[in-house]
């Protein structure tokens, strides 16, 4: 471990997330979460497309890609992604039917709450 690499790694450019139906996905995470779709393109590859969502103005994306072997979909993913208000979201959410999480309002921490995509994949919502 010494020695670091001669370029510099310069920022998060996209994290996947396999889902097992990318169009499901994509009505999902645009038209209920409200990110805009960046990218899609076919790979073949892949068994499917490169599909990249983001929230608008965002600098890292969410690449939704095919499930499979390799990439299997129900895993808590570590994104956090960040809202204005937190409440009203949840709220609105659940009026929706999405599967969210308890919203946890704890002192000196922004309010939060889990959900899950339809493939059972977590996200965060952080205030």
């Amino acid at each position: 471990m010494g020695e670091q690499v001669s370029t510099a790694i310069t920022g998060i450019r996209t994290v996947g997330v396999p889902v097992t139906d990318q169009d499901r996905a994509v009505a999902f995470y645009v038209d209920v979460l409200g990110l805009d779709k960046r990218l899609d393109a076919p790979v073949e590859q892949l068994g499917g497309r490169w599909i990249e969502v983001a929230p608008a103005g965002a600098a890292t994306t969410i690449a939704l890609v095919p499930a499979g072997p390799d990439a299997k979909t129900g895993v808590e993913t570590g994104i956090r992604l960040s809202v204005g208000d937190a409440t009203a979201l949840h709220k609105e959410l659940v009026e929706r039917g999405v599967q969210v999480g308890e919203l946890l309002l704890w002192p000196g921490v922004p309010p939060m709450f889990s959900l899950r995509d339809p493939d059972g994949n977590g996200l965060e919502i952080v205030e």
